[in-house]
């Protein structure tokens, strides 16, 4: 079962790739503790990391919802037939991603909205599509929502320093501004509601304009963290950050705090990148967390 059901929102699971991501746990961790991958790795591996290769496993996936009548995606993937000379491992791609949307009930043209927690290239891949020569949006009758201060720091003629060096080089011209041409970009900062059921909020850390999803459905809740966390042992150890973060600082103290808040209030986290069951409910443990349940779908 790849689908739950959060009070009045379903929520799908639709993968476009899982498996090992080529970096070493302190090569995409390179805060965390050895002990940490070791004392853990019980229940890391196989799913998350791989201790005979020594290598991190991730999922890129994207989560459909239906909320009130409406379909929305939340991040859109890396795409296919992008050129990315400093992120080979997501150059000219060719997954059935639509395929696999297709497969969970959703046709492009059924997308009313789309969230884009942050704009890194495995988050807006799938925001256009190649049509001859141009991209165009994938998802034609869709708004797709912004953090303005993501559009900001990315956009290359504002030439922002950033920890990711040229690793999103070509993302803002293939996947982000065709996006704003067509007029279907919304760009948001603070908080904005998306219906009754999901608010997106800011949550600034691992880049400028870094957004939380919280959904709150008669009783049930859920908060979509985006890159907030990528693997769980930032849940075991939630001041390591990955190797991408822009603020280190800021990116300790909001998954601290958003941590903190599902733990309290017994809401699913769904991670951007977990294989496995994909999200869990966390629990506090002393001054950290732990994993209390993961989520009922199937693992990858």
């Amino acid at each position: 079962m790849q689908q739950v059901t959060l009070g009045d929102v379903t929520v799908t699971r639709v993968e476009e790739y899982f498996g090992s991501v080529d970096l070493a746990p302190r090569t995409f961790f390179p805060e965390s503790p050895e002990r940490v991958w070791e004392d853990n790795a019980s229940w890391l591996a196989p799913d998350f990391y791989d201790p005979a290769a020594d290598n991190v496993r991730s999922a890129i996936q994207t989560w459909v919802l239906r909320s009130e009548g409406k379909t929305i995606l939340v991040d859109t993937g890396v795409g296919n037939h992008k050129h990315r000379p400093y992120a080979p491992v997501w150059g000219y791609l060719n997954t059935d991603f639509l395929g696999n949307l297709a497969r969970a009930g959703v046709r492009p043209e059924d997308v009313d909205v789309v969230i884009n927690t942050h704009l890194h290239v495995d988050h807006v891949g799938w925001n256009t599509r190649l049509d001859g020569r141009q991209w165009v949006p994938t998802f034609p009758n869709a708004t797709y929502l912004m953090p303005e201060r993501d559009f900001e720091f990315w956009n290359p003629e504002n030439e922002h320093k950033t920890v990711f060096g040229r690793g999103n080089q070509n993302v803002f011209e293939d996947s982000v501004a065709p996006i704003r041409e067509a007029g279907k970009a919304l760009l948001w900062d603070g908080t904005l509601d998306i219906d009754t059921n999901l608010r997106l909020e800011l949550a600034p850390g691992h880049t400028p304009g870094s957004s939380v999803l919280a959904l709150d459905s008669r009783g049930d809740r859920a908060l979509f963290v985006g890159d907030m966390l990528h693997n769980p042992v930032q849940i075991a150890d939630p001041d390591t950050n990955s190797c991408f973060c822009e603020d280190p600082a800021e990116s300790r103290a909001t998954r601290r705090r958003v941590l903190g808040r599902a733990a309290d209030q017994n809401a699913l986290v769904f991670p951007a990148h977990l294989g496995g069951h994909g999200a869990a409910e966390v629990r506090r443990e002393g001054g950290t967390f732990a994993v209390k349940e993961w989520a009922a779908f199937a693992r990858l």
